[in-house]
């Protein structure tokens, strides 16, 4: 006997301005997997921290064995509280020594808003191309390729960057 299909979908109209991003870190060498075992524990008590805009968060959504790959999810109700959560502690330092030393993993985002408009960054990823990458060309983010809000085109005033974290601080 069969029985039904229970369907069920959601109502996303309290959320106009949803913007959600899939990160994840792949390990390149076996340094990497220590930076993955040390940063994975501090990403997982920010999602649960809650920042301010922060809607919901699931990571090791993406699992991969060999070679050693974690991603998540996180739901932001807008752009503008995730750049502000990206550009704040604890995340600022994080992102500012990944990008001066990968410590053997790679970091990747594919963000994805409701209004339309989608960008990614890839950033030490090696081996197979990942999401966009599977069909897309790609570019080196610098320029108007260096941040999300350039590569999206959202208006408004864009906030500086903290201290050492320009594209001209990064090199």
């Amino acid at each position: 006997m069969t029985s039904p299909v229970n369907r069920k979908t959601v109502d996303l109209s309290a959320y106009p301005d949803l913007v959600v991003i899939y990160l994840g870190m792949p390990v390149r060498t076996l340094k990497g997997f220590m930076t993955l075992m040390r940063i994975g524990p501090q990403i997982e008590s920010a999602g649960a921290g809650r920042p301010q805009g922060l809607l919901h968060f699931e990571n090791g959504i993406i699992f991969k064995l060999f070679p050693p790959h974690i991603g998540m999810r996180w739901y932001w109700k807008d752009f503008e509280s995730m750049e502000a959560w990206a550009r704040s502690e604890p995340h600022r330092v994080w992102w500012k020594n990944f990008l001066r030393d990968s410590g053997g993993a790679g970091f990747w985002h594919e963000t994805y808003f409701m209004r339309g408009g989608m960008e990614a960054v890839y950033d030490d990823v090696t081996g197979a191309p990942l999401g966009f990458q599977g069909f897309a060309p790609s570019v080196p983010a610098r320029g108007s390729m260096f941040s999300a809000r350039a590569r999206l085109g959202v208006g408004g005033v864009t906030p500086p960057q903290p201290e050492g974290m320009s594209e001209t601080d990064l090199g």
